[in-house]
């Protein structure tokens, strides 16, 4: 379905340690530096398994899983392509 018909696509939502976060800025070394919805700014790492795959970008709104042990710190977990990012200010997830 796209987005023409106004439909409402299903989108991976934050599990239990999980938040959103848009990225703000591109460190190098797999490394951003992202803005988190609980108001934290954190060094988010990308996976081996998303680095070849997926391209993140500043702007980029990802679902990051901060580190327990280390509160400044986070794993990248996903990222929103830009429809599904409008999705989810639409409703009120993100601003």
């Amino acid at each position: 379905m796209s987005d023409d018909e106004g439909g409402r696509t299903n989108l991976r939502m934050p599990e239990d340690d999980e938040v959103f976060a848009e990225v703000t800025d591109m460190l190098g070394a797999n490394r951003v530096r992202v803005r988190c919805a609980d108001g934290e700014e954190r060094t988010a790492r990308i996976p081996g398994r998303m680095q070849k795959r997926i391209w993140i970008r500043e702007g980029d709104v990802v679902l990051v899983e901060p580190w327990d042990w280390q509160d400044e710190k986070a794993d990248v977990v996903w990222r929103y392509e830009k429809s599904e990012a409008d999705q989810l200010r639409d409703e009120g997830h993100i601003q």
